[in-house]
């Protein structure tokens, strides 16, 4: 995370932008988290609060319009083809099928919140044809929310992220010894009973 944060403080805006662009069309960067930092920086005054948000939204919107447009021009067929992206892709496609198939068209605008869906709404969405049309209309307001509402996170947390990031970790590190006592009280009481 220290290494995103230095390459947002180095190229700002830019950074912002390619990223969030790369991010939504792969699931490789932590969209989330740059969206949480950018809110960071702009409360530290390193960045413009409203061109933060102008700039990931339009970050995004470029990412999940050409994720749509690839997914329109035959992603399929690509995914189905390339080893690597039957890996990495493929084995994420039936979910989010399966949500497209239930939710609908909602899925564009609120799978923008769930990682993993994001990636792939637009995609599933070009490939199934839905209109370039009502694919915006779900997908382009869903994405102002996403960016507004985690950016807004890191703002208003500002000076209070450090100490939160804490407190979770250590929260973690004690769930986490809970959950193992837990398993091995259970598994010990499993085998006494047999």
């Amino acid at each position: 995370m220290e290494h995103l944060n230095a390459f947002l403080a180095s190229y700002g805006y830019v950074a912002i932008f390619g990223l969030l662009m790369l991010g939504i069309v792969g699931p490789f960067i932590p969209d989330d988290t740059i969206l949480v930092l950018s809110g960071l920086a702009a409360h530290a005054g390193k960045l413009d609060l409203s061109m933060t948000i102008a700039v990931a939204y339009a970050g995004s919107l470029c990412g999940i319009s050409l994720s749509y447009a690839l997914g329109r021009a035959g992603g399929i067929h690509l995914i189905e083809r390339w080893p690597y992206a039957q890996r990495s892709i493929g084995k994420h496609m039936p979910t989010v099928e399966r949500w497209f198939d239930r939710y609908g068209k909602w899925t564009l605008f609120f799978g923008y919140f769930i990682a993993g869906v994001r990636h792939f709404t637009a995609l599933t969405a070009g490939m199934s044809h839905v209109n370039f049309r009502t694919f915006a209309l779900y997908a382009y307001p869903g994405g102002l929310a996403w960016v507004v509402s985690f950016i807004l996170v890191g703002y208003f947390l500002g000076d209070q992220w450090e100490h939160l990031r804490h407190q979770f970790e250590r929260g973690a590190v004690v769930g986490l010894v809970a959950l193992i006592a837990i398993a091995a009280a259970g598994w010990w009481w499993q085998r006494r009973r047999k």
